[in-house]
């Protein structure tokens, strides 16, 4: 089940990507607006139609959080209606309480990345976003939105268009310790590095650019996840240097990818514990750290299962009331701070209260604090009544490094940590390895029986692995897993999020599968089909395969390598050669190239307005040979260059591959 949940959730970026991929290069520039399927635009006349999103995973740390925002929400007077994305295996809904604390999208998670074993719970974050445009009726009736962290309060409405919202011109948080937009980490990201902005936290934007961002925003949140080698806190800023804060630099690359140009406030969001801005109230408390007030103080990170909302009457600790804060702080503007940090927790505390009241718990025991709570409950003033009469709004940014404690990202590699790499590949025995990608059904099977026993009558060097991608369902009735040695792979043939049924893709998925799930020493790979036979050896050394120099076979009929597809789908179409069926190929060439043969494949797939014979040259023009694409654009992004068997010598040893 994990499997093809978590397949679920990966496979949610991709397609997308270039659904949306398409729509950044040839509608944002154009200025188009792109919609889902039956989306219906209308005049922006007031009231525009606003929707709140947040994000979440389903355990009771996100519970709490869910209890305090919801109950800001409604106290706040937020316009329009909001949303949880509600990130979770189907074995964890199974056992989930929490179905009525917000309206609720339910998102596979991908907390667990599904091909490289990541643990990553933050990349549920755009994850989610683009599976609830891609899968909620909801989304079709949005011109704006706003999207929050479940650890926010909010403490009056967040319209974006009084804001200064703009179509191509979000509103967020200015996040000044993204250091990455002024370094390579930009340059190696994006290709508008410029357009880079260190924002984050608050997002209210209209919703075709969020269209158009989404699937960028969980791409660039993978590559840089990935991108270990650009992990250091003097390239990324992030105080623990181990990629938590991915997510919020994919957000920043993939803006950038479509060309969004934030309005950075100050004044809008602000952190418990920091001093407000003179002048400005803030509108949205975000109690990501660690704070305090006098004796008391309060960290998020110390209620991670906490049960406190199925426990009746249950509270978070109580802070000082306001007339005690009062006597603590004579400035006026640390006063305020303390005046925020105590209605911060005092809303959490009330939500709590309507929620267990809602649920049947028996009336508490009387408190002076209950007591208190319960007339901020009633009151229309809320705590503005005791902050003093210059208000504020928001935040210093520049001290939030520690706010990567509850953010993060996932995975889309076009860098790996090279360290490993031999310095001297010895080209008289290398390692090498055999693969082939099959699906568990009797038309692979017997296609297996006839290559694994020409791989034994051939003298081929190594040892062969079948990569067989099977759902979990046709796993249980499988009766031929003796035919090879056997690395199981989720099957993607039915992609899990868009419905496309697209077997090829099982070919680069379970190779990436493999790379992240077997330790290996081989030196180079030899990546063939099921539907081949092996009449020789086929070694690195008889072919000239090198480090950076792969060798496979012309397939000169790819001739979107020569026009618009090439240069839609990779940022160095020169670099694109047409080659497929064998691939002998370095193993550290592998691992650069094997995630990005996989996005390129989901991109070109997903570019159903490129899949014309004229364009593609696919004879039916259906974006069958979108695999092939995959692997020569991915190739062109990592820059290897390919070189060509010699075709007749390729015949003596390997029969037609039939299609």
């Amino acid at each position: 089940m994990a499997f093809v949940q978590y397949n679920i959730s990966y496979a949610i970026l991709r397609a997308w990507q270039l659904v949306v991929t398409l729509m950044v290069i040839c509608h944002v520039c154009a200025g188009a607006r792109d919609f889902p399927e039956g989306h219906i635009t209308t005049p922006q006349l007031k009231p525009w139609r606003l929707h709140t999103l947040f994000s979440v995973e389903c355990n009771n740390y996100f519970d709490w959080q869910t209890v305090g925002l919801m109950h800001s929400y409604k106290k706040s007077g937020q316009p329009g209606p909001i949303t949880r994305l509600l990130s979770c295996t189907k074995e964890q809904l199974q056992d989930y309480k929490g179905m009525d604390l917000a309206p609720t999208h339910v998102v596979p998670s991908m907390s667990r990345h599904p091909v490289t074993g990541d643990w990553y719970p933050a990349i549920n974050k755009p994850a989610g976003v683009v599976h609830w445009l891609n899968h909620s009726a909801e989304a079709q009736n949005v011109d704006w939105v706003v999207i929050l962290d479940a650890d926010m309060i909010i403490r009056s409405p967040i319209i974006p268009w009084e804001l200064g919202v703009e179509k191509g011109r979000p509103v967020s948080a200015s996040y000044g310790y993204l250091i990455g937009c002024d370094n390579e980490l930009a340059k190696l990201h994006t290709k508008h590095p410029e357009y880079c902005d260190k924002v984050g936290g608050l997002l209210a934007m209209q919703f075709d650019d969020l269209w158009a961002l989404a699937p960028f925003w969980l791409s660039k949140t993978e590559e840089v996840r990935e991108d270990r080698a650009h992990w250091a806190t003097n390239i990324t800023g992030d105080i623990y240097g181990q990629g938590w804060i991915s997510e919020m630099y994919g957000y920043s690359f993939g803006a950038a990818e479509v060309g969004l140009r934030h309005k950075i406030s100050d004044d809008l969001m602000i952190y418990p514990g920091y001093i407000p801005t003179p002048g400005f109230e803030p509108i949205l408390l975000h109690y990501g750290l660690p704070f305090h007030v006098g004796n008391w103080s309060f960290d998020k990170a110390n209620y991670h299962t906490d049960n406190i909302v199925y426990d009746c009457n249950r509270l978070f600790a109580a802070p000082p009331f306001p007339k005690e804060v009062q006597m603590m702080e004579q400035d006026e503007n640390k006063f305020r701070a303390l005046l925020l940090s105590i209605e911060c927790i005092n809303t959490v505390n009330e939500g709590l209260i309507l929620h267990h009241e809602k649920h049947g718990c028996l009336e508490p025991p009387k408190s002076e604090y209950l007591e208190f709570l319960k007339t901020m409950l009633n009151s229309s003033v809320g705590y503005s009544e005791f902050l003093t009469q210059s208000r504020t709004n928001d935040l210093a940014t520049e001290k939030l490094e520690g706010l990567v404690l509850d953010k993060d990202a996932a995975a889309d590699n076009l860098l790996k940590d090279k360290e490993e790499q031999q310095s001297i590949i010895q080209k008289s025995w290398p390692k090498i390895h055999t693969l082939f990608s099959v699906e568990c059904s009797s038309y692979f099977d017997w296609q297996t029986v006839g290559l694994v026993h020409s791989f034994e009558l051939s003298g081929q060097p190594g040892y062969i692995t079948r990569l067989l991608s099977c759902t979990e369902e046709d796993l249980k009735n499988y009766k031929g897993m003796d035919l090879a040695p056997t690395h199981l792979v989720p099957s993607m043939s039915t992609h899990p999020l868009t419905g496309d049924r697209y077997p090829a893709i099982n070919k680069p998925a379970a190779v990436l599968h493999w790379l992240n799930h077997v330790v290996t020493e081989v030196d180079f790979l030899i990546v063939m089909d099921a539907d081949m036979i092996l009449r020789g050896p086929v070694t690195p050394w008889d072919f000239g395969a090198e480090r950076g120099h792969p060798v496979s076979v012309p397939y000169n009929y790819l001739i979107g390598c020569d026009n618009e597809l090439a240069r839609i789908h990779t940022r160095n179409p020169e670099a694109c050669d047409k080659v497929g069926g064998i691939i002998i190929i370095h193993i550290e060439d592998l691992r650069a190239l094997a995630p990005l043969w996989l996005h390129k494949t989901e991109q070109v797939r997903a570019d159903k307005a490129h899949w014309a014979t004229n364009i593609s040259g696919d004879q039916y023009g259906k974006g069958w040979i979108s695999e092939m694409y995959g692997y020569a654009f991915g190739a062109a992004e990592a820059l290897l260059k390919l070189l060509n068997f010699n075709v007749g010598y390729a015949n003596s040893f390997i029969a037609a591959h039939s299609t």
